[in-house]
């Protein structure tokens, strides 16, 4: 199934092979030299990789400095000032590498260096908020989840602590320079649910001075009435990652998690969650995510899970499974390109087929993750009438926000 022609013709397909085969680096290649983004280990580590554009503005990070990297197929190479993608010797692509923006390389009034407070990921702004998810220091055993390098990450390239002013800082340089229109929080597990009230002060700030989308994920709260709260400040966006439908899978790969929440508690929240776009105010949008993993269980069980979240009226985020150095699945395989392209498939038609507002926000292009409006090239149905009610909603949202933008900026 793929050659250069085929991934050439569908770059959706190109970007899915670039997360699970990654990519190397030939010696031509200057990345920051020509504005390219530096790598950093931000976050949960997903975004490890070199930051790229693809045709048709698909946003990628591709791993590069994994092992499994090594023995890719798809090579950068660079030749008079032009990258593009090799794959077992043959051009593909041209590709532009994401830019670096100034503000990369300034400092907060406090000293710190902006990517320690925030990085780009894609097109917005994402920020690991507070200390290291209290996973990775229980005693007297670790119980983090397997996957995941955010306790080797936070004090390496992610400072942890930010302060309100420290982040308002850079988003607002983010938004004046690099023109983000959303802007991402994640918090790991601390003891007493404090991750919400941690959050809360940074996410209200933000939506009410730079008038800004604002998302968050976090475990769920044991009080899910807190979110309805956050749904009446404008808040616009929760996500659960429960990474795995299988309930032995999930326990398995997430031993913190499944003793403090359990899966069908991150269920519940999804679908408490879901529903709170019936109701806060009318022109702020609302979405609610629950994330998942591929790559780490069957695909059958992946599609059940696109199946479940949308029936219940939230949309799935899916990222490829990517072995981090450091990391208890360092050693695992990348899964295969061709046993996802079923499940990226259904991942988009399970969102048109429930007319999910997908790919409506302006300039929110994401690179850790293959996005469902991404998908279509993947799938042999087509959503016509679908397409153009999100068409009309993509462009309704892109006009509230930037007369809201104009009006913050005065």
């Amino acid at each position: 199934m793929l050659s250069p022609v085929t991934l050439r013709e569908n770059p959706a397909l190109l970007k899915l092979d670039l997360y699970c085969k990654g990519m190397r680096l030939d010696d031509s290649c200057f990345i920051e030299g020509d504005g390219g983004r530096q790598i950093l280990r931000t976050r949960a580590g997903l975004g490890s990789g070199l930051e790229l554009i693809l045709p048709r503005g698909l946003w990628t990070n591709v791993p590069v400095t994994e092992p499994f990297a090594a023995a890719s197929p798809h090579v950068l190479h660079r030749e008079g000032g032009r990258y593009f993608i090799r794959y077992r010797g043959d051009i593909v692509t041209d590709v532009r590498l994401s830019p670096r923006p100034a503000w990369y390389d300034a400092r907060t009034a406090s000293g710190k260096p902006m990517t320690r407070i925030g990085t780009l990921q894609g097109t917005y702004l994402g920020i690991y908020q507070a200390k290291v998810c209290e996973y990775w220091t229980a005693k007297p055993k670790k119980t983090n989840c397997k996957f995941c390098s955010v306790g080797l990450n936070l004090g390496v390239d992610d400072a942890d602590e930010k302060s309100v002013s420290e982040v308002l800082e850079v988003v607002r340089r983010a938004r004046d320079e690099s023109g983000i229109t959303y802007v991402d929080f994640n918090t790991g597990h601390y003891d007493g649910d404090t991750y919400l009230d941690i959050l809360e002060p940074y996410l209200v700030r933000i939506k009410k001075e730079l008038g800004l989308l604002v998302g968050f994920q976090t475990p769920p709260h044991r009080d899910l009435s807190r979110y309805d709260r956050l749904r009446a400040l404008g808040l616009n966006r929760v996500s659960f990652c429960f990474e795995a439908f299988d309930p032995e899978r999930f326990k398995e790969l997430c031993p913190g998690k499944h003793a403090e929440y359990g899966l069908d508690y991150y269920l519940e929240a999804v679908r408490y969650c879901a529903r709170l776009g019936r109701s806060g105010p009318g022109h702020e949008p609302w979405v609610a995510n629950g994330e998942l993993i591929a790559g780490l269980e069957a695909p059958e069980s992946t599609m059940r899970a696109i199946d479940w979240i949308t029936s219940v009226g939230a949309i799935p985020t899916v990222c490829v499974f990517r072995p981090l150095v450091g990391t208890d699945l360092e050693h695992e395989a990348p899964p295969r390109t061709e046993q996802l392209v079923p499940v990226f498939a259904r991942l988009y038609e399970a969102c048109m087929e429930r007319s999910l507002p997908i790919g409506c926000a302006p300039n929110v292009h994401v690179s850790l993750v293959m996005l469902p409006e991404e998908c279509g090239s993947l799938s042999p149905r087509r959503f016509p009438w679908q397409s153009l009610k999100l068409k009309a909603m993509a462009t309704l949202l892109r006009r509230r926000l930037a007369a809201r933008g104009a009006e913050a900026i005065r």
